[in-house]
């Protein structure tokens, strides 16, 4: 599903414009990711938790010229799916 097709559904659901679904969406999503960078996870009951989690440095292989490069440590965000999602699929 993309992001035009989620607005969509929404603003068909809740009787929204387009427009105003498509602000709301940007809100939740918004808030979400600062909620992740604030507390490092954001839970949301019955769908499941994002959470940052970092990744340890290590070598990896360029394909082009097989050469042995180091990469750095870093941050990512990961999804945990609850156990309701998970058992509706």
């Amino acid at each position: 599903m993309t992001k035009a097709e989620l607005v969509e559904v929404v603003a068909a659901q809740s009787r929204l414009t387009k427009k105003s679904a498509a602000e709301i969406l940007d809100i939740v999503f918004a808030n979400i990711g600062k909620a992740v960078k604030k507390d490092q996870r954001f839970s949301y009951p019955g769908f499941g938790t994002w959470s940052v989690r970092s990744r340890k440095a290590r070598k990896i292989r360029n394909p082009q010229t097989n050469e042995m490069m180091k990469l750095k440590a870093s941050k990512t965000v990961g999804f945990r799916p609850a156990k309701e999602l998970k058992n509706s699929l």
